[in-house]
């Protein structure tokens, strides 16, 4: 049931067809993770708390810089110092106090992965390097966790939705991370941001576009970006997506896969 100024607070959803009182329901039963509290995270955050999650977990070690700023929207100069997680979560309890927030001040890896993943419903992927991308993606998938990742870089940005524990319509299992991305790029030839520069507000869009996937894959409502690939062009105003299917030599659920125990690393 909802309290009256819960019902006020998400009418806008509950009179959405394609939400209504059962669809905000889930929303509030929902346990989300966010990896990393950045440019993608800051706006996934504020989306999700905003639309009622019941419970959101922000994980990120690091701390606000003044660079940061130019695009990590939900930080404030006062901020500058301190951990991410933590301003993050005091975010989400003055927007919404409905929503409960749990913030982890660790930094994941393939190790810790699974143990980490395994509590929560939905993971959203905001990490800014493949080595935390593949664990990540790899722990979803042995705890059948739904995962939305993206990443951007200067003007572009890509999406996508891993359900890899599942079957597709044509009977072969959806692809994995690693059928998308079989290897990451040699060390050094994709630039950071901190060496190529992002626009701000590439982030914003990215994120509030993972901020609606994670709530569409939550209610159950259109169709969503499991085996699509969205890629945003911001330089030139343009949003396309692409299939991309499963590898049946793809070392998780490919024909030869076996299962791997927790903090197995898989060598990427």
């Amino acid at each position: 049931m909802f309290s009256a100024s819960e019902v006020e607070r998400y009418a806008r959803h509950l009179v959405l067809r394609d939400v209504g009182g059962p669809g905000q329901q889930k929303l509030k039963a929902a346990r989300v993770l966010v990896i990393g509290a950045g440019g993608l995270g800051s706006p996934v955050i504020q989306y999700l708390a905003a639309a009622g999650v019941g419970e959101i977990g922000i994980l990120d070690d690091d701390v606000v810089s003044l660079s940061n700023l130019q695009r990590q929207v939900i930080y404030t100069t006062d901020d500058i110092g301190k951990r991410k997680a933590d301003c993050a979560a005091v975010v989400v309890q003055q927007l919404n106090p409905h929503v409960k927030v749990t913030p982890l001040a660790l930094r994941l890896d393939a190790d810790n992965a699974r143990e980490i993943v395994a509590g929560w419903d939905v993971v959203a992927d905001g990490s800014d390097n493949f080595a935390t991308r593949y664990a990540l993606s790899d722990a979803c998938f042995y705890e059948s966790r739904p995962l939305v990742t993206a990443a951007i870089g200067t003007f572009d940005g890509s999406l996508t939705t891993l359900r890899p524990f599942e079957m597709s319509q044509s009977g072969a299992p959806n692809p994995t991370y690693r059928c998308l991305f079989p290897e990451p790029p040699p060390p050094g030839s994709v630039p950071t941001c901190e060496e190529a520069g992002v626009i701000g507000a590439l982030a914003g869009t990215l994120g509030s576009l993972m901020a609606h996937e994670i709530i569409r894959e939550i209610v159950g409502f259109g169709e969503g970006l499991v085996g699509r690939l969205m890629l945003v062009d911001m330089a030139h105003m343009r949003f396309e997506s692409i299939a991309y299917g499963w590898d049946r030599d793809n070392p998780l659920n490919g024909i030869t896969a076996k299962p791997k125990p927790i903090g197995t690393d898989l060598g990427f």
